[in-house]
């Protein structure tokens, strides 16, 4: 399996994780039971999750009035995309290869 592969597993899975994340606190909202800490949703998205996050914000309508979210977590996924796009671009094919 080519390193790229292996990467965008893991990204589509983390970012289904932080998806199902800020959705169920939502629903936890709603419900008014006890919270996920907002330190801990954007360390998820800080995390490479920011995609996930940004979906779970938009489709739940979470923490979308929330200022910080609404500029942290795209500036995450610009910043995520750009390290990615970096690494793609400078660092050797056969550096992933162990």
């Amino acid at each position: 399996m080519k390193a790229g592969s292996i990467i965008n597993l893991f990204l589509v899975i983390w970012n289904t994780v932080v998806f199902v994340v800020y959705f169920a606190d939502k629903i936890k909202a709603v419900h008014k039971k006890w919270r996920i800490p907002e330190r801990s949703l954007l360390m998820l998205a800080f995390c490479f999750g920011g995609l996930g996050a940004f979906m779970g914000m938009i489709l739940a309508r979470h923490k979308i009035n929330k200022k910080k979210f609404m500029i942290l977590v795209p500036l995450f996924i610009i910043i995520q995309t750009t390290i990615l796009v970096l690494l793609i671009k400078y660092v050797p094919e056969d550096f992933w290869y162990l």
